[in-house]
């Protein structure tokens, strides 16, 4: 395969989006996600990756302006009911699913979830 010089030069910029996060913002990388979860304390595993997929996809189909905290909440509460809702995922995400998940998947959490500390 031949490579440009731009792919020499920074491999992996033109890669495109992840497959198997179809609906991450642009930009948002595995990696970035990986660090700021460490960071953070986290390890992510296989049902953190299935609640930032989720979110992510939540995203995309929902306008961020209109996005309320109540509705996330909602959503991943039904999504995630079986397994314990929301109480669950803040074993995943000790700092909020909504707030600590957005920020792990590369979203910005709904206004009334910013942390303003």
């Amino acid at each position: 395969m031949t490579e440009s010089m731009q792919d020499i030069m920074n491999p992996g910029a033109n890669s495109g989006p992840d497959p198997d996060f179809p609906h991450a913002p642009e930009g948002w990388t595995r990696s970035d996600a990986e660090r700021i979860a460490g960071e953070e304390g986290i390890t992510l595993t296989d049902e953190h990756w299935g609640v930032i997929h989720d979110m992510q996809e939540f995203y995309d189909k929902h306008p961020e302006p209109h996005i309320h905290v109540r509705e996330l909440n909602d959503a991943l509460e039904e999504k995630y009911h079986i397994n314990g809702g929301i109480k669950h995922l803040y074993q995943l995400f000790s700092g909020g699913p909504t707030v600590q998940g957005c920020r792990i998947a590369g979203l910005k959490p709904p206004i009334e979830g910013e942390d303003h500390s």
